[in-house]
């Protein structure tokens, strides 16, 4: 496996369309499941893997809330808050 440095691979037949193998080892290395971002720039492509920082959090919410453990920790109101200066 390449770890730094540049690689060969060639382009193949999909469908009516053509694309490019990525090895398992380098799928797993660089953390590419579904779907990658394609950036274009000067003469060259970059793959990046989409990272989705907050998938799963509704249903940790969820989870959460029927645990009953989404009280405030601390009360969104404090007792010796002035409100009339945001007025």
């Amino acid at each position: 496996m390449y770890i730094n440095g540049d690689m060969e691979v060639s382009i193949i037949k999909i469908g009516n369309s053509k694309g490019l193998r990525i090895s398992k080892e380098l799928l797993k290395r660089y953390n590419i499941t579904d779907r990658v971002e394609l950036i274009l720039e000067e003469e060259q492509m970059i793959l990046r893997p989409l990272v989705q920082p907050r998938k799963g959090w509704g249903e940790a919410f969820k989870a959460m809330h029927e645990n009953q453990d989404d009280r405030l920790l601390i009360d969104d109101v404090f007792e010796d808050e002035e409100f009339e200066e945001w007025e």
